[in-house]
């Protein structure tokens, strides 16, 4: 029997799959938009509430040892998740997909508000990233459908709008609820806001979809890219500090990654409708800039997850302050990111976007190393705008160009693809940074205070808040911020070099006209036509 099961798929949207994108009129565009902004700051909040929270979260359930795994599960989930999700959206209602991963995240997020144990909130972080997944391609996919890649620039302005209160109302209540309430809060708030989300979309969303056919589910290709997945973000995870390298813990999952990649690769080749399409890497375009966007993953995840840890632990910043201290960062983002959009679309010249930010992202990153105990926060602000800037320059070419390289119908398994790539390379730059950001930091104390730095780096009796360390005598406070110092530095500093990887990348990626261009310049030459017939008359 196939692993691949035949549905007769069945659509309730009413109007048909357009032939191109692009028919759809403005007015149309921000209706449905309305619905994925909503969704959209569903997700950023959901990140900028809880990144305040965790070094509040880590110290209460489990210990300094457990803070990779709160965000790697919800990333790992994410990447497993973003190519089912992609491709179920290219076989079905794209608005029953999307809102069916709005109600995972829900669940997800009301029961990791009543964790009680690091493993029950790793696990129930995982049920939240398993919808996470859904939305973020959901998002992109839907977006690309119903909007050119030469248009798609001026709408992103308005999907970037929701960012400022993002940035500005995640850390004020994040910080704010762990300050004055229960961090648990800051995964409830989640729930009015979905249930908004919902009924907007189910109101205003009007998709066109795929005409009524046969469709397969690959089945195997989804449960083989859990398995190599998760072997994988464990070996980086575990590997030199649970186990060593050599133990046979780590080589049997070194071996299952390997197996099961191939194995992954094999049975995408041979799938009728494979979950990822092997064939739009033969794009160069779209290989060039899924890379890019894995290495973007990397630096990003890899270092941002660790900052509020210095914030808090070094300069003395609440959880509320350490929130408000990211928002350099995202305003870098956010500028960035709609002139780089705005330009695109007038001109659909990108090429020199991917350069230039792959090289502004590595500068902020190599100043984000140089963090010291007396770093201000005015200093470190600046170094964060920096990086912001090179972000901007990256996260939305590497979806347009990526999206512009493949045909319309494999729209939701290519975004699908580059988001779990891009998370790919998230979750094994939080496993990887949060080992060495460990290791660093009980290497740094155990110097520091000989017999007490592995006792004092878990927690002791497994609680070491910000605010329990700030009532330790002086000396202690001194040693562990020394270490934090030298764990995030080193973070910072190995992201820096991953990120040289980028700036040879995008040297490669081509100028190729966007779709959607052509319609631009019809219009242009009537316009102009019609200016010379009236001045003709005149």
């Amino acid at each position: 029997m196939s692993a691949n099961t035949e549905l007769d798929t069945r659509h309730t949207d009413s109007q048909p799959e357009p032939a191109a994108p692009g028919r759809l009129s403005h007015r149309q565009i921000l209706t449905i938009m309305s619905g994925l902004i909503i969704a959209m700051l569903l997700a950023q909040l959901d990140n900028m509430i809880v990144s305040p929270a965790l070094p509040t979260i880590v110290g209460e359930l489990g210990g300094l040892e457990h803070l990779s795994w709160v965000t790697t599960a919800y990333i790992l989930a994410t990447t497993s998740a973003t190519l089912i999700w992609g491709k179920l959206g290219d076989l079905f209602s794209r608005k029953t997909m999307f809102m069916s991963s709005i109600v995972i995240f829900l669940i997800g997020s009301a029961l990791s508000g009543q964790s009680h144990t690091m493993t029950e909130l790793i696990g129930f972080r995982a049920i939240q990233g398993i919808g996470a997944g859904g939305l973020m391609v959901g998002v992109m996919s839907i977006m690309a459908v119903i909007i050119p890649p030469a248009e798609r620039g001026k709408y992103t302005g308005y999907m970037m709008s929701v960012m400022p209160v993002a940035m500005i109302g995640g850390p004020l209540v994040g910080g704010f609820i762990t300050d004055h309430y229960s961090w648990r809060w800051t995964f409830y708030v989640n729930l009015p806001l979905g249930a908004i989300a919902l009924a907007v979309i189910a109101l205003t969303m009007k998709l066109p979809v795929p005409p009524r056919a046969q469709a397969t589910i690959d089945w195997l290709g989804a449960a083989l890219v859990v398995v190599w997945t998760t072997s994988l973000v464990l070996v980086t995870s575990w590997g030199g500090t649970q186990y060593a390298w050599s133990s046979p813990t780590i080589m049997s999952l070194i071996g299952l990654t390997v197996v099961g990649f191939v194995a992954f690769l094999f049975a995408e080749s041979r799938a009728a409708q494979p979950i990822l399409p092997l064939d739009v890497f033969r794009n160069v375009n779209f290989t060039l800039s899924t890379t890019l966007a894995f290495i973007v993953g990397f630096a990003l995840f890899g270092g941002m997850v660790f900052l509020p840890q210095f914030q808090q632990y070094v300069q003395g910043a609440s959880a509320t302050n350490s929130g408000l201290l990211l928002l350099p960062l995202m305003l870098g983002v956010m500028v960035m990111s709609m002139a780089s959009g705005q330009i695109v679309s007038r001109t659909g010249k990108y090429r020199v976007f991917p350069i230039v930010g792959s090289v502004i992202m590595t500068v902020g990153l190599a100043l984000m190393a140089t963090f010291a105990i007396d770093t201000s926060r005015t200093t470190s602000a600046i170094y964060m705008v920096v990086l912001g800037l090179g972000m901007g320059c990256l996260m939305q070419i590497t979806s347009l160009i990526g999206q512009n390289s493949v045909a319309i119908k494999d729209i939701g398994a290519a975004t699908g693809a580059q988001t779990f790539i891009r998370s790919m390379g998230g979750s094994i730059g939080v496993s990887l940074m949060g080992s060495l950001y460990s290791s660093r930091l009980v290497a740094s104390l155990s110097e520091q205070l000989p017999g007490a730095g592995d006792k004092l780096a878990s927690g002791g009796s497994g609680t070491l808040t910000p605010a329990t360390l700030h009532a330790m005598p002086a000396a202690v406070q001194n040693a562990f911020k020394v270490a934090v110092t030298h764990g995030i530095t080193g973070v910072f500093f190995w992201s820096a070099v991953a990120s040289i990887a980028g700036i040879v990348v995008s040297l490669f990626i081509k100028q190729v006209a966007l779709r959607g261009i052509e319609v631009k310049q019809a219009a242009h030459d009537k316009s102009v036509e019609q200016g010379d017939g009236a001045a003709a008359l005149g």
